[in-house]
Order: structure tokens, then C-alpha cells, then sequence
């Protein structure tokens, strides 16, 4: 197992390097200038040519990279002289829009994005499970087939659809939540939850009607082995036959899937947090973007690629809990 994680950890830090690298040439390849975008509009020539020294522009993109990296692990200093600026530990870089470290912009809307795709996670595993399981226990009877068209309906639905008919029919019509404004969960749980009710029902139903036909699937394949017929001939109850045996082979599957869509949800959800106006990491990659701003960019992009692998890594951590033949 150890020589396992080590395995995984160098090629996590592989990917993440070969991400960055591929972030950054990019960049450099793009027709805007940096400097400019930082400079603002009413910049001089002479003062552009300051900035593009002060954020290191001038230097060969070896260089740059190479910077960029060692002030992930060690921090460094921008520029030289009186407009020398020290970025600490881990520094990646300073926002051209706003002057601000990256990695405190990140650090201030992942709250956001972590309680949204957490929160919907657990709404669409529920739904989603439930239903899948439910569906495959009840195959090919009324239940199976309305639950199944539900679920191609829900899937059918693009989320800014889902999440305008929300925020019309329970905030607008029915008035029975206000229109959501993240609140720290330490500061006013209720508050926390139902501010991002809506926007959990929204993502969960995309996802939940995913995961009920991938689910259902996998229930009816496991429910059909040998070793269900064994545990049941023994008299074990249904419902240890369905859970302990059945449901816990099937979830292979869905976990795997699982690991992907968490890890991409925790790094935003540029759609749903537009629309719900949430401060998420979403917004924040969407405004770098239009305004070029690469330090956030990057630092985004790091960001995102970090919760994947590391999603990945612990879902195949999970194999082996789930179905102990996956040690071997």
C-alpha cells in the first residue's frame, strides 16, 4: 500500500506540473499582453515597460515557469528595488485586476464552492441512489419505468434552465426562501442551508438523474450474480442481501463517477453560482477569464486539477474497502 500512494503522489505531482506547463504556454501564446491587463488603459509606454519588469514578462517563459513553481514551495519577491513586492508561501502571483495574492482570492471563495458541491453531492447521491436502487429492485414494473423517465427528463434539463424555473417558482411565485446570499456556515447555519437550497436542488437534480440510471444498472448486473442466489438460499434477510451484497458491489461504479464530479464541483460552478449570484470560485475563474487575468487563471486551473486527482486517488483508496478483491 505504501509503495502504492507513492506511486499515485509522483503522478499526481506529474499531472499538476504537466497542467501548469500547459496553462502557461497558453498564455504566452495568446495575443493579449499581460502587462497591459495589469497596466490598465490609460497606461504609458514607459510605464508598461515597468510592469512587464515588475511581473517578471521580460524574462525568458523558462524562466517565468520556473519562478512560478518555486513560489508555490518556497515563496519569492516581484520586482526589484522600492517596487520589489514579497509573496509569500505559497505565492502564485498577484491578481492583474485586483493586486491581490491569487492564493488568498482562492482561499476566500472556496468555502463557497466546497459548501455548494458538498451540499448537492449529498442531495444527488441520496436521490440518485434511491431511485437507481429502487428502479433495479422493482426492473421492468411501472416503478422501474416512471422512475427511469423521470430521471431522462431531469438529465434533459440544462442546470440555467433548472435554476431559473427555481428561483421563479419558490422565491418568485411562492416566496418561500430569499434570494440566495451566501452566509458561513459558522456564522448562521440555517442561514448557510437554506441560501443554498436552491442551488443544491438545482445541481442535484442534474446529477441525481444521472447517477439513478448508472446505479440502476449496476443493481441489476450485481442482483443477477451467483452469490446473491448463495445468500439468499442461506435465509440472510432482503435487505442484507440488498445492501451488504448487492448495493455494495454496484457502487464501483458509481464511485468512480463520484470522484470526478465532486472533485470538479469543489473547484465551481461557474453556471450555477452566476445565476444564484454566489461568490464561488466559479465567478472567479468566469471574471479572470474575460479579463485575462492569468495569475488567477492558473492559480484556478492548479486548483481544479488538485481535486480531481486527489478525488481520484482516494476513490481508488475506497476500492479496496468497498470490494476487498481489488487488493489483490
Amino acid at each position: 500500500m505504501i509503495a502504492y500512494l507513492a506511486r499515485r503522489l509522483l503522478a499526481l505531482a506529474g499531472v499538476l506540473l504537466a497542467i501548469a506547463a500547459v496553462t502557461f504556454l497558453i498564455f504566452y501564446v495568446l495575443p493579449a499582453d499581460p502587462a497591459a491587463a495589469a497596466c490598465g488603459k490609460t497606461c504609458s509606454a514607459e510605464r508598461l515597460a515597468d510592469v512587464r519588469v515588475h511581473l517578471g514578462l521580460d524574462q525568458p517563459l523558462w524562466k517565468q515557469f520556473a519562478d512560478f513553481l518555486t513560489g508555490i514551495f518556497t515563496g519569492r519577491t516581484l520586482g526589484a528595488g522600492q517596487y520589489a513586492v514579497s509573496c509569500d508561501f505559497p505565492c502564485l502571483g498577484y491578481s492583474y485586476e485586483s493586486s491581490l495574492p491569487v492564493w488568498d482570492l482562492l482561499m476566500d471563495r472556496l468555502p463557497v464552492s466546497a459548501s455548494l458541491a458538498l451540499g448537492a453531492a449529498v442531495l444527488w447521491l441520496l436521490l440518485g441512489l434511491g431511485a437507481g436502487v429502487t428502479a433495479a429492485l422493482r426492473k421492468d414494473t411501472a416503478t422501474d419505468k416512471a422512475l427511469m423517465v423521470g430521471a431522462v427528463a431531469a438529465a434533459s434539463l440544462p442546470v440555467y434552465f433548472t435554476s431559473v424555473m427555481l428561483i421563479y417558482g419558490i422565491i418568485r411565485v411562492a416566496g418561500l426562501l430569499p434570494y440566495p446570499t451566501y452566509q458561513a456556515f459558522t456564522d448562521n447555519p440555517l442561514g448557510w442551508a437554506s441560501n443554498l437550497l436552491l442551488p443544491w436542488t438545482a445541481l442535484a437534480l442534474l446529477y441525481a438523474a444521472m447517477y439513478a440510471r448508472q446505479s440502476r444498472g449496476s443493481m441489476i448486473e450485481a442482483m443477477a450474480e451467483p452469490y446473491i442466489r448463495t445468500a439468499r438460499a442461506k435465509g440472510m434477510p432482503e435487505r442484507t442481501v440488498v445492501v451488504k451484497h448487492g448495493l455494495r458491489s454496484g457502487m464501483t461504479p458509481i464511485l468512480t463517477i463520484f470522484g470526478i464530479d465532486l472533485g470538479g464541483l469543489l473547484a465551481g460552478a461557474v453556471i450555477t453560482e452566476s445565476i444564484f449570484g454566489l461568490p464561488g470560485i466559479g465567478r472567479l475563474f468566469y471574471g479572470a477569464l474575460v479579463n485575462s487575468d492569468q495569475p488567477v487563471v492558473l492559480g484556478v486551473t492548479l486548483l481544479a486539477a488538485f481535486f480531481i486527482v486527489v478525488a481520484n486517488l482516494v476513490v481508488d483508496l475506497l476500492y479496496a474497502v468497498i470490494d476487498p478483491r481489488v487488493r489483490y
